[in-house]
């Protein structure tokens, strides 16, 4: 499965089967967490066979069930945290779908368990995402036009339009997709792109714009053009 198939098969998926995960799949999701854990400045950690973090009320709430395997999202406090929290967590979340996996966003419905997890000095959780294998693939929900987000016409790139299509498949809190991307122009023989959030009451707008990025990258193709 290719990253562009993985993004157009991901579903959010809440129920989970009692079943440990693979070890070569562990294998395969702690080398891409130190690399991310590098490349991101971040503290993402990889919990298994832990389900005290998905019995409360919240978890009940959020129709999350037989959750025993989870990422934590972790890194120093700083303003642009979430959106890497955002852009390096859907690279787990994607490679988790081509290894046969299901994953969920979970901005508040868990509960933080003492001992499953460390934190360094200045370090904040800011969301988890759950994973393991799926009772089913999840389902597909309605999404924005290109128009309501881009300023894609006939005159811009088709990388351009493609890369907003994979940016409206990633997955955003409640489904709000409160981003926007527009086509900038050249500059210095550069395509260039600007991404921005807008605002919403829930939150969690800059870390639905990391994710939405990285899906864009995927779709437009991270070689042709420079974001601005």
């Amino acid at each position: 499965m290719t990253l562009q198939e993985a993004i157009e098969a991901r579903h959010s998926v809440r129920a989970f089967k009692y079943q440990p995960l693979a070890a070569d799949v562990v294998k395969v999701l702690e080398e891409k967490i130190a690399v991310l854990n590098l490349e991101g400045k971040l503290h993402i950690q990889l919990i298994q066979n832990e389900p005290k973090a998905f019995l409360g009320t919240m978890a009940k709430y959020g129709k999350f069930r037989n959750v025993g395997n989870y990422i934590v999202m972790a890194g120093q406090k700083a303003d642009d945290l979430d959106e890497r929290v955002g852009y390096y967590g859907e690279q787990l979340v994607l490679l988790a779908q081509t290894l046969g996996l299901n994953t969920c966003w979970v901005g508040l419905s868990y509960s933080k368990v003492p001992g499953t997890y460390v934190l360094d000095e200045g370090e904040k959780i800011a969301c988890y995402i759950a994973l393991g294998y799926g009772e089913t693939q999840g389902v597909g929900h309605k999404i924005k036009t290109i128009n309501q987000v881009s300023n894609a016409s006939d005159v811009t790139p088709t990388w351009f339009r493609k890369g907003v299509e994979a940016a409206l498949l990633a997955p955003t809190a409640v489904n709000q997709q409160k981003f926007s991307f527009e086509y900038v122009g050249m500059k210095d023989g550069h395509h260039q792109v600007h991404a921005k959030k807008g605002f919403s009451m829930i939150g969690y707008t800059q870390m639905d714009l990391g994710i939405a990025k990285y899906h864009f990258e995927i779709g437009a193709g991270k070689e042709n053009f420079e974001w601005v």
